[in-house]
């Protein structure tokens, strides 16, 4: 059964989702004498395809306890993406080139992202993270990266006015060569964070 997006499928349930997505799947980061954005955006450019396995946790104000889920990620250069969530309810969201679909139980949803001009822009820096494109993530972030390649946080804070009302920021944390912790704050003041079980490149 294929429909038309419903309104509950709102741009931030899907910004949730693909920047969940996207930084899942940074890959593993080589060692450098002098770590800065640029080392970590070559370490990321270096990648043409991931896969992962996520744990999530929701704290969403209207619920009293966090909501918890699980399942898989994928990356293929140069623009295409997907999220299956295996637990605690199956779904799938695959973005490719300029189409997302979405599947719940038996529907499934396709968005043409010229249609959704915000979204777009959302989903090319998502792109330009896997790419290690840091003039494209600049174009809609603010980049801050602290630590060393031992324990490191690069934070990514949105510069459009229309991005800021959805996420106040993004803090991506990693020890050595390994991503450890992906933290999503709104600016509704629900937040998520992930935690990588797995991480491997095909």
């Amino acid at each position: 059964m294929i429909t038309t997006p419903p309104s509950s499928l709102s741009l931030t349930a899907s910004i949730r989702l693909l920047v969940a997505l996207a930084m899942m799947l940074l890959p593993a980061i080589s060692h450098a004498a002098n770590w800065d954005i640029d080392q970590l955006m070559q370490g990321l450019a270096q990648i043409r395809t991931g896969q992962a396995s996520f744990v999530e946790k929701k704290t969403i104000a209207m619920l009293d306890r966090p909501v918890e889920s699980s399942g898989e990620l994928f990356y293929r250069a140069p623009d295409h993406l997907e999220k299956r969530t295996l637990k605690p309810k199956p779904e799938s969201m695959i973005v490719d080139g300029g189409k997302l679909v979405i599947e719940r139980g038996q529907k499934k949803y396709r968005l043409q992202l010229e249609d959704y001009p915000e979204l777009a822009a959302f989903i090319d820096s998502i792109r330009g993270t896997l790419a290690g494109d840091r003039k494209a993530l600049e174009r809609n972030y603010r980049l801050s990266l602290d630590g060393t390649a031992e324990h490191w946080t690069l934070q990514l804070v949105p510069i459009d006015e229309k991005m800021q009302a959805v996420v106040k920021r993004i803090q991506i944390a990693g020890v050595r060569d390994a991503v450890r912790s992906m933290e999503i704050n709104q600016a509704d003041g629900d937040s998520s964070k992930m935690l990588i079980e797995k991480l491997v490149t095909p």
